[in-house]
């Protein structure tokens, strides 16, 4: 008999853990209180980097680890996944955070300016000296959503719309509903992310570029068309505003960047409030009849698959035991 799991939340999280159980041959209902991935969800504010090596400048060894296989994963279900690296930079006066950043982390080669101009035409005499991770690679969040979404309904996994409390439900129940959870998680805090979208025709990027900055990991990710994410504060605060500080801090290292930038029309601004535990890393555990699996941090698509299938590991382990 296969196992019936019921999910409460379709933020990524939620979604991969239904795809993982369905891969088992779980019959799953997932309920949200929408009717289709948006705004509500934290992760429709991601960048989609799937970059573990770039992440161990400042994530437990853990992130890392788990973060591996996450391309692998999101391929197999059908996420369209760009594997074009990473590239990390830093302006002159910021070369001793390169330096620092290359000692904390692996998996890259150091480029200078022509082989950043190689990459990345449009950086050329900007920037001179970075790392290439050229085994990492990114996805389109809203899209990767939406298509695992529409995947899960043609495999019959049943979405529901509504809002339900998890303990209420019968039978096996999984809670993926980020910092909705917290009335059930003591320790599980809200990490305020202010993120822009501009659409700036004048540049091509590749890949994601990281700017070493004194104050966030100012990022920038090509979503094609000329459209462009830059992330992200990193701010202990639960909000959904963004400051003029922040604002103006992810404008001019995108100017820094490219001056093009400058001309860039903002095209979207997102605040929302990620989830995370104190040590910064996700868990699934037990709550009575309720699994609990949350605390994804900033790092919902990098490490919503190993969140996924941990989540299937437990809800066989449970099946399997009772029919022993």
């Amino acid at each position: 008999m296969s196992a019936q799991v019921t999910i409460v939340g379709a933020g990524v999280a939620g979604l991969c853990a239904a795809r993982a159980l369905a891969w088992r041959g779980a019959e799953v209902v997932v309920w949200d209180r929408e009717a289709a991935p948006g705004p509500h969800h934290c992760s429709w504010w991601a960048g989609g980097m799937l970059a573990p090596y770039c992440e161990a400048e400042s994530a437990e060894p853990e992130v890392v680890a788990w973060g591996q296989s996450a391309a692998d994963w999101w391929e197999r279900a059908g996420a369209e996944v760009t594997r074009n690296g990473s590239l990390v930079v830093s302006l002159t006066r910021d070369r001793a955070d390169l330096a620092r950043f290359a000692k904390r982390t692996e998996g890259y080669r150091t480029v200078g300016a022509a082989g950043i101009a190689e990459l990345e035409p449009d950086l050329e005499g900007r920037v001179s000296q970075g790392l290439f991770f050229e085994a990492e690679a990114h996805l389109t969040p809203r899209a990767a959503m939406a298509g695992l979404r529409a995947a899960l309904q043609a495999d019959g996994v049943r979405f529901r719309v509504g809002e339900v409390e998890p303990a209420s439900l019968p039978g096996t129940v999984v809670d993926t509903r980020g910092f909705s959870a917290r009335d059930v998680l003591d320790d599980l805090r809200g990490v305020k992310g202010e993120m822009l979208v501009l659409s700036c025709p004048e540049v091509s990027l590749s890949r994601p570029v990281r700017l070493l900055h004194p104050r966030m990991p100012f990022y920038i990710v090509p979503r094609g068309g000329g459209i462009f994410m830059l992330g992200a504060t990193q701010i202990e605060a639960v909000g959904d505003r963004i400051t003029a500080r922040s604002m103006m801090e992810l404008l001019n290292a995108a100017y820094a960047l490219n001056p093009a930038f400058g001309e860039a029309e903002v095209v979207e601004i997102g605040v929302d409030s990620r989830p995370a535990f104190p040590d910064n890393l996700p868990r699934v555990v037990r709550d009575g009849a309720v699994i609990r699996a949350n605390g994804l941090f900033r790092h919902g698509f990098l490490l919503g698959p190993w969140l996924g299938e941990r989540v299937a590991d437990m809800v066989m382990e449970a099946r399997d035991a009772r029919r022993a």
